[in-house]
């Protein structure tokens, strides 16, 4: 009999979509899955994709879980992180939803950013199953997420080493991980505590991209005890009827003349900076095009893209017929994999890195803020993008139009960037044919699952 498995995703476009993902890999290996939806979502994005989703996929059960909303005295906190918590509050409510679901579930994958929630589930009388961790993040900023709770960060200090891991550059630390009473710090503090409880780590990355850290992890030889880390990636695209709108667009564009811009579902910019990436853009004379965000929640979403962008530089963009802005959610993957994208100028999100190392599509990466820097770092030493790292933190400085321009020209026009990303792209594809890194673990995971049922 094939194991029954619960998902429990988090919030937020960049935490749902790899487990959506892992949902229909699950299920095309006969798995039998339930996917928990916390209701109600915060971003309409969300609330879109996962009607989609289920749409493409009925065999793949759904069922929603209605957290306990969550009373705050700041109503202009980040709302992802406001869900986080509802979802860890509500944690109560799981135990008979997953006891109701038949056959018995063998185990449930959780959200890293809901992993505290093992320590409730693991005691419950009800439950005997086993607890994955989805990592969301590149093995690099695990393994510091990992030390957390054990570590007193220090700015000052130039590099921070860990028994066992790679050194690590401070500077490329989110900052407000050197507060220990802001909120995203006490959540990965939480998280992190409730690790060593679970009986694996799964990731969207794969042994190539990250082997040092991956082994590191894996070795024993870390100064803490940690689950096993299991490598997975790329998770590859689901199933989706559905066609993004600028396709049409990308089809009348000579093969790998446009980079593709888009700076992840989550960072909002200001309009002295937007304006600069789009004269940036202009300069390069390198076809584009853009994905644009006004606000973090989608729900909200109202201002007019000749109000974001501004007439003149819209009138611009238009006159010169050079690319297209556009303000609504696409589908990133079907962009990347179109024969017309020739690189990727991206805040360096986890999701959009490992999406350009399976196709093999050169990055230019801003790291904007969260764990950003650790994935450029990656993505930079594994040879698929460049990465300026004097830009700094998103807000820090207004980085010109200028900078900007010749950046997008080293992209699109040192072809050494092109043939070092293709090289990636075919280890990402090695890791899942017959035999490879990331096919063998999965098959391994649901091996050790069927014995649970």
């Amino acid at each position: 009999m094939e194991p029954h498995i619960a998902l429990l995703p988090s919030a937020g476009m960049g935490h749902l979509m790899p487990f959506l993902r892992l949902a229909a890999m699950l299920a095309s290996r006969n798995c039998k899955v339930t996917l928990l939806t916390a209701q109600p979502t915060v971003s309409a994005a969300e609330s879109n994709n996962l009607n989609s989703f289920f749409s493409a996929h009925p065999h793949i059960q759904r069922l929603d879980f209605h957290v306990v909303p969550l009373q705050t005295s700041n109503p202009h906190g980040d709302p992802f992180f406001l869900q986080f918590e509802a979802i860890i509050r509500s944690v109560h409510l799981l135990p008979p939803l997953l006891s109701s679901l038949s056959p018995p579930i063998s185990a449930l994958f959780l959200d890293i950013a809901a992993a505290t929630c093992v320590d409730q589930l693991a005691d419950h009388p009800s439950l005997s199953i086993s607890y994955y961790i989805l990592s969301t993040t590149s093995a690099r900023f695990f393994s510091l997420l990992t030390h957390l709770p054990h570590l007193t960060l220090e700015s000052s200090c130039e590099n921070l080493k860990l028994h066992g891991l790679p050194s690590f550059s401070v500077s490329n630390i989110p900052p407000p991980l050197f507060n220990p009473q802001n909120l995203f710090t006490t959540q990965l503090i939480s998280n992190a505590r409730a690790i060593s409880r679970v009986k694996g780590v799964v990731s969207n990355t794969f042994h190539w991209f990250e082997a040092e850290t991956i082994e590191a992890l894996n070795s024993g030889k870390t100064s803490i005890t940690l689950p096993q880390f299991l490598p997975i990636g790329p998770f590859k695209p689901y199933e989706d009827p559905g066609k993004c709108a600028s396709l049409s667009w990308l089809d009348e564009q000579p093969a790998k003349s446009v980079v593709y811009v888009s700076f992840g579902s989550r960072t909002a910019m200001s309009k002295d900076q937007i304006k600069e990436i789009g004269e940036g853009l202009l300069k390069s004379k390198q076809k584009f095009l853009w994905v644009l965000k006004s606000v973090i929640v989608d729900k909200v979403e109202e201002t007019e893209l000749q109000e974001l962008v501004g007439r003149s530089l819209l009138e611009k963009i238009e006159e010169k017929k050079q690319g297209i802005v556009v303000k609504e959610w696409v589908k990133q993957e079907e962009i990347l994999t179109h024969h017309a994208i020739g690189g990727f100028f991206s805040h360096c999100g986890w999701n959009s890195a490992m999406e350009a190392a399976q196709r093999g599509v050169p990055m230019l990466a801003w790291t904007l803020n969260g764990d950003q820097r650790f994935n450029a770092e990656v993505v930079e030493k594994a040879g698929l993008g460049l990465w300026p790292k004097h830009w700094g933190w998103l807000g820090e400085r207004l980085v010109k139009s200028e900078e900007i321009k010749e950046k997008i020209e080293e992209l699109m026009q040192d072809h050494k960037f092109r043939s070092m990303a293709q090289k990636v792209g075919e280890e990402a594809k090695r890791a899942w044919e017959i035999g490879g890194t990331s096919e063998k673990v999965v098959g391994q995971i649901i091996e050790m699952l069927k014995l649970k049922v």
